[in-house]
């Protein structure tokens, strides 16, 4: 993904690389961390237009001293979902960026999920002129499965004309395993047309010939490792391994034991994802970095995983490391423990300077997403279910991850129907189809939110992004529905009929068009009216949000029912095992 250089322009980079000519900048008395070496070192940094020209003593008009401060390469995401952050593109730059992140590789399929090849250029669009690097891998599960309604499908020949795009790296995570297991035609299209780009993968628990079967198929990357057994599996078998550390997916601890001297350089950092409140307290790769070196790794270690081998993995060959040639993205740290950031440098420019982003193109016209909202609300007459057993299926939320467990539990009957058992901690849980009218209505039970009353709505309902709510009672999980669909998309808190908070997400139903702070206040406001209602989770709506997500074990909802993930099939509500 290098740019082409002139005969002129290579001439004019070594006559500055040599001495010869002054450099446009100068970052003096710097201590350099070398990923490429391992080591940290002194040294002068010379920058001509967007390059590192040198390493050394250099002449410039412009000198910045950096008064023994350490200088790293800009922090690469491996793989995030904007969207999930809730912020437009030029928010999350604003939240980013000032923390040292100064690439990423983001997936779009949340967007793509709502608007389809709309919703990819639309992200492409939005991230031109932002100071940073934002690469993007074509959503390859567009819905994730044939179980689910999402507002769009996406076929391999839709996507072909996106890969003549400049700043696509190939194909994002294959979740359908089990699709490319049982040599799903369309899935190993998407496959193919990586060619020789990178794809990414997606196989939460695989293992043995299944795992093999899979790798070889081509994909090369897992972020959804939960132990340090399955990493190493994983590694063993040639995968890059993600490791993500998101706001309900908190992975890193376990992980770290499988991350050795040896095959340090086959991991990397993934934020997938990182909720507004978290971007804002804890910080984006940065707190990775910091977590991880709290944790026993080597500085040096953790920050080569934070950049180097993600720019060696998606073949950014002039990303990830301060040397000669490399472009001069840069975080100025003041501590390699703390992590504070003092400067970021991005292509020699600064950017932003502590904890404040300097300046930030005006963001475009918003287009996409406005009005993505269509339901027939006669089918939330299947909420109430009637009682045709005295066990039923419940997901059991599993702390600190997006798995969950899927356990029999006694059913709570009133008049001949089950209802929600709050003394239990047995919610209702309901999806409701919002594309294209079709009267769909899921239903199921979840046990781990806590709540003794109320209900929460949400349009965030990964990949395809249903409305899903959850309630102590029916007619306040209805409220929620009909709220979040008013509002044209959103978070909504629901007391006795009545709305008692909410956050707006106006476009596609998924990100606000607000400054980060408004939407921090606006979440902040929600999960403190979650916790009067009882809920026991830190980020509620990010949980919810994954209980749509049918390919991860072990017991899901869609619009269109229950899925066994692990078998990749409906099953009914009611059983006896």
């Amino acid at each position: 993904m290098r740019a082409a250089r002139s005969l002129e322009n290579l001439r004019d980079f070594i006559e500055v690389a040599r001495g010869k000519h002054p450099a446009d900048l100068v970052l003096k008395n710097g201590k350099i961390v070398n990923v490429l070496s391992g080591e940290i070192h002194d040294g002068n940094i010379a920058i001509w237009k967007e390059t590192i020209a040198g390493i050394g003593d250099y002449q410039s008009d412009v000198e910045v001293d950096l008064r023994g401060s350490y200088v790293a390469p800009g922090f690469i995401d491996g793989h995030v979902h904007v969207e999930s952050s809730k912020l437009l593109l030029s928010e999350y730059a604003r939240a980013v960026i000032p923390r040292g992140t100064t690439a990423a590789v983001i997936d779009p399929h949340e967007i793509a999920n709502v608007l389809g090849v709309e919703g990819i250029r639309f992200m492409l669009a939005s991230s031109r002129e932002l100071p940073a690097s934002i690469y993007v891998m074509l959503s390859s599960c567009v819905p994730a499965t044939n179980l689910e309604t999402s507002g769009h499908r996406l076929s391999a020949a839709e996507l072909v004309p996106l890969l003549e795009q400049e700043r696509v790296l190939g194909i994002a995570e294959v979740m359908n395993y089990p699709g490319v297991l049982a040599g799903d035609g369309e899935v190993l299209e998407k496959i193919l047309l990586g060619g020789g780009r990178r794809v990414d993968g997606h196989a939460p628990g695989l293992t043995g010939k299944d795992l093999c079967a899979y790798i070889g198929a081509g994909i090369r990357s897992d972020h959804e490792c939960t132990t340090a057994a399955e990493a190493r599996d994983k590694l063993r078998l040639g995968m890059y391994v993600m490791i993500r550390e998101g706001s309900v997916a908190r992975n890193l601890a376990d992980l770290l034991p499988a991350v050795t001297a040896e095959n340090s350089r086959r991991v990397l950092f993934a934020s997938d994802d990182r909720g507004p409140e978290d971007l804002w307290e804890e910080g984006h790769l940065d707190f990775m970095v910091r977590k991880a070196v709290s944790l026993g790794m080597k500085p040096v270690t953790a920050i080569q995983i934070a950049t180097i081998n993600a720019a060696a993995y998606f073949g950014l060959e002039q990303l990830g490391a301060v040397a000669p040639g490399y472009q001069a993205d840069l975080v100025v740290l003041e501590d390699l423990e703390r992590l504070r950031v003092l400067k970021v440098f991005k292509g020699g420019r600064l950017v932003a300077e502590e904890g404040k982003l300097l300046q930030l193109p005006s963001p475009e016209p918003i287009t996409a997403g406005h009005g993505s909202f269509s339901v027939d609300w006669s089918g939330l007459s299947r909420l109430s279910v009637a009682a045709q057993g005295e066990r039923i299926r419940v997901m059991e939320l599993i702390p600190g991850q997006i798995l969950n467990r899927s356990v029999m539990a006694k059913a709570k009957v009133e008049d001949g129907f089950v209802v929600s058992d709050p003394d239990n901690d047995i919610l209702k849980l309901s999806v409701v189809e919002r594309h294209h009218a079709t009267g769909n209505v899921g239903v199921g039970f979840v046990k781990g939110f806590g709540l003794k009353g109320g209900a929460l709505g949400s349009s965030v309902a990964h990949d395809s992004h249903n409305i899903i709510v959850v309630g102590a009672s029916d007619e306040e999980m209805k409220a929620a529905a009909c709220e979040v669909a008013d509002m044209g998309g959103g978070q909504v808190v629901v007391k006795g009929g009545s709305r008692v908070a909410a956050l707006p997400l106006p476009v596609a139903g998924l990100m606000s068009d607000r400054a980060l702070g408004d939407v921090v206040v606006a979440s902040r406001e929600l999960k403190r009216a979650a916790q009067k209602l009882g809920c026991l989770l830190q980020d509620p709506f990010m949980a919810l949000s994954f209980l749509a997500l049918p390919v991860i074990p072990e017991l899901r909802i869609t619009d269109r029912g229950l899925v066994d993930v692990r078998r990749a099939e409906f099953v009914p509500l009611f059983g006896e095992s």
